[in-house]
């Protein structure tokens, strides 16, 4: 369709009005008397999220039913066009709009600007009425944040022409976004999450990025939080907003467990807030809405609970070390004849904590593992001297440290006195897992005979006593004139 017809030269070219309705941009749309549709032109049509084929025809109360106030008010409205043939505003009216099945459905509120403008007939009757419409909804969102509920002000009176609400209200568009976008870019972006709850029910009227990231990206705008966010009443965070509305009075948390469904059909999943619940308090003094703002500090705490456990988890194992080397000290001073040879053991011995503790550090105290703790002991011997064979077994920190002194002291025991005492000795050491237990076997081979010692040193006494008390092992030595032979039984931790 032309927007001008074609016409004979020297004549008066006429505007084709079906298409500058269509092309106008601002909504309009055309009732009979009826009050059924006639017309609707695009930007109706798409401001509405309706087909105008489904609205040609029906009653406009069919096709967006209201029986409280906001509908007797606009069917007034159209009532006193046709009564009077007179053109009748309606400056700010709330009117609930059906969302399509696509958007999730049920209904959204919308705050809008009408007016309606009689098109008369010959005889003087109003055979039509013109509605123009402007969604006013994201201003007056705007202007409850800044005023409370009592600044729903009307737009100013007096714009009764058509094309000048048009051009006043394209003005005001271009106002508001140049004055607010940067503010809204703002909260949007904000690092910390907010949102602004309305109304006795606590209806989400605002809500940015982070806030949705904090509830995963629920749909939330329009919804009381109990419909929103149903977890959290019983978490009593619905009481303290109900608290806060009711006192004015500001409500701060810290570090604070909520639990949130951050996926459809997930499980609650927590996480840790800061937070500020802060009334929003109208001119009259009443509390119309809370703003939420605050910070996700999920990682900060449990960064300060791993923290504390790896502090009490060190101190322990300095108590245990420190009474290990206290054991140590007074068992090799009893059994030295002189100081020189109590120097010469005692360092051998810490020596032997320490390489298995190096072991530990490097998986952060863990674990270590079986061959490796047998590793550091023979390695200054060389490996022809000895013979590993078992599976790969991982320790605890508690069964590591305990088998690294105990093979210390076997293999100290064979470097003096057994298979590592002479160039053709060797020793075997084989182990496998049991039923949640560690069955080993220390053999030495090629060395000279053995006799059963006249005395029991302390080598001997830990050797046969470190794996008894916490952890419930047991250890024999079998002074076998072939060599020495030492069998181990230890039950293998949870970890195992």
């Amino acid at each position: 369709m032309h927007a001008i017809d074609d016409v004979a030269p020297g004549a008066v070219a006429a505007p084709d009005f079906r298409a500058l309705f269509e092309r106008l941009p601002s909504p309009y749309m055309i009732l009979d008397r009826e009050l059924r549709y006639v017309e609707a032109n695009a930007v109706y049509c798409e401001i509405l999220e309706r087909e105008r084929e489904d609205l040609i025809g029906r009653n406009i109360f069919d096709a967006f039913p209201d029986n409280g106030e906001s509908g007797r008010r606009l069917r007034a409205s159209f009532e006193r066009v046709l009564a009077t043939g007179q053109p009748d505003s309606l400056p700010l009216i709330p009117y609930p709009i059906e969302r399509p099945a696509s958007r999730g459905g049920g209904f959204e509120m919308r705050y809008w600007s009408a007016v309606h403008v009689p098109l008369v007939s010959a005889d003087g009757c109003t055979d039509f009425i013109v509605q123009n419409t402007v969604d006013v909804t994201e201003l007056q969102r705007l202007k409850e944040m800044a005023y409370g509920p009592g600044g729903r002000s009307a737009p100013a009176p007096g714009e009764t022409d058509l094309f000048q609400r048009a051009q006043e209200a394209e003005a005001l568009n271009q106002t508001l976004m140049q004055e607010s976008q940067g503010l809204r870019d703002l909260f949007m972006q904000a690092p910390g999450f907010m949102a602004v709850l309305t109304g006795e029910d606590l209806t989400f009227a605002l809500v940015n990025n982070a806030y949705q990231q904090l509830i995963g990206h629920r749909k939330v705008i329009g919804l009381p939080i109990d419909s929103a966010l149903p977890e959290v009443r019983a978490q009593g965070f619905v009481t303290l907003l109900e608290q806060v509305m009711r006192t004015r009075e500001p409500h701060v948390g810290q570090a604070t467990s909520v639990r949130l469904q951050r996926a459809p059909g997930a499980p609650l999943e927590e996480r840790f807030v800061d937070f500020v619940f802060q009334p929003i308090v109208a001119p009259s003094g009443e509390a119309w809405g809370v703003f939420v703002e605050g910070s996700d500090v999920t990682s900060r705490v449990l960064a300060e609970r791993q923290q504390k456990l790896l502090v009490d988890e060190l101190n322990h194992r300095v108590k245990n070390t420190l009474a290990t080397v206290q054991a140590i000290a007074a068992q090799t001073l009893r059994s030295a004849d002189d100081l020189e040879t109590f120097r010469i053991a005692f360092e051998s011995r810490l020596m032997a904590l320490s390489a298995t503790h190096d072991l530990l550090t490097a998986t952060s105290w863990r674990s270590a593992k079986l061959r490796d703790v047998l590793g550091v002991e023979f390695k200054p011997y060389g490996p022809e001297r000895y013979r590993l064979q078992g599976p790969d077994v991982a320790l605890s920190p508690a069964e590591a440290l305990a088998l690294g002194l105990l093979f210390h002291e076997l293999a100290t025991n064979a470097a003096k006195y057994g298979a590592l005492s002479t160039s053709a000795g060797c020793i075997e050491v084989d182990w496998a897992v049991g039923a949640k237990s560690l069955e080993l076997s220390w053999r030495e081979r090629g060395g000279p005979t053995v006799a059963p010692p006249q005395r029991r040193g302390f080598g001997s006494r830990l050797i046969e006593r470190s794996l008894k008390g916490a952890l419930g092992g047991e250890a024999v030595l079998d002074f076998s004139p072939e060599g020495l032979v030492c069998r181990i039984n230890l039950p293998l931790s949870e970890a195992h």
